[in-house]
């Protein structure tokens, strides 16, 4: 797996917070920031893993600027 550095935008919405990553346009959420930002993670690694399985993942870096 490559390695990937991609930002997060932590907010918090309610009783939860939102952890975005602008990049990737991927998002999750959590009871705090440290769940969601761990969330995020999760999220970013499932998503780029899904893009590398359909062949796409290398369309989708480019578009965002890796």
């Amino acid at each position: 797996m490559i390695p990937i550095d991609f930002d997060a935008i932590i907010f918090q919405e309610g009783k939860a917070y939102v952890a975005h990553c602008p990049e990737l346009d991927v998002s999750s959420c959590g009871h705090d920031v440290e769940e969601s930002r761990r969330n995020l993670k999760t999220a970013v690694r499932l998503f780029v893993e899904e893009a590398e399985k359909l062949g796409t993942l290398e369309g989708i870096l480019r578009e965002a600027g890796h």
